[in-house]
């Protein structure tokens, strides 16, 4: 898939930000844990996200040099495109692994949101600037001589999930969803076809129709 491609498919599926139907249409399709842990939550409920997989692996460290813990992780910042999703395993449990100055460098370069199978701060302040940030945790304890970026653009695990770079990843209030790549364009699709028959599913249910002859009618509730 080229970045046209890549940018356009981005754009289709952030307008369905419903994981319940794409995490149905997975299953269906035989990828049946594709869903991150549900302690992984987004800052405000109201959040969506969707955008393509810009992986993370971090690391613990004692190491307090500023620029041998920070020098990576600006180099990855610079190294986001359009459509992006950071999606961070920090193998952490103590510090922020996003915080403000990076959040909002990330949003300036195009990066959808944030998933961090770890910790944020600067919560208010992300929150009001839109970026939509999924985590485990706040904390204010910065990462310096205690956490250090590994590597990005790597495959990583986060739960049971393994993620690739160039997998899409979708957002809501009820989890966040992986889609591997290679699937993405028929999972929007399908996910296209699900949104227009629950709505007509929703409409036959309020003009009076029995919820059972809508299901057999329509095959979905």
């Amino acid at each position: 898939m080229n970045r046209q491609e890549s940018t356009n498919l981005v754009a289709r599926l952030s307008a369905i930000p419903y994981a319940g139907a794409i995490s149905d249409i997975l299953d269906e399709m035989g990828f049946r844990n594709q869903v991150l842990p549900p302690e992984i939550r987004p800052l405000r409920p109201d959040q969506t996200l969707a955008g393509r997989a810009f992986t993370l692996l971090g690391t613990v460290t004692d190491e307090h040099d500023r620029d041998k813990i920070l020098l990576p992780y600006l180099k990855m910042l610079g190294d986001i495109r359009p459509g992006d999703v950071l999606v961070c395993q920090s193998n952490d449990t103590t510090a922020a692994h996003l915080g403000e100055l990076s959040s909002e460098t990330a949003q300036y370069r195009g990066a959808r949101g944030a998933v961090i199978d770890g910790g944020t701060r600067d919560a208010g302040y992300i929150l009001r600037i839109g970026f939509p940030v999924f985590a485990r945790y706040t904390t204010p304890r910065d990462i310096v001589g205690r956490w250090r970026l590994a590597d990005y653009a790597v495959p990583i695990e986060i739960g049971t999930v393994r993620i690739a770079p160039g997998d899409y990843v979708v957002g809501d209030r009820d989890g966040v969803v992986i889609i591997p790549g290679d699937t993405a364009e028929e999972v929007v699709i399908k996910a296209d076809q699900i949104v227009r028959t629950e709505n007509l599913v929703r409409k036959a249910i309020l003009a009076g129709v029995h919820p059972l002859e809508a299901y057999r009618k329509y095959g979905k509730f």
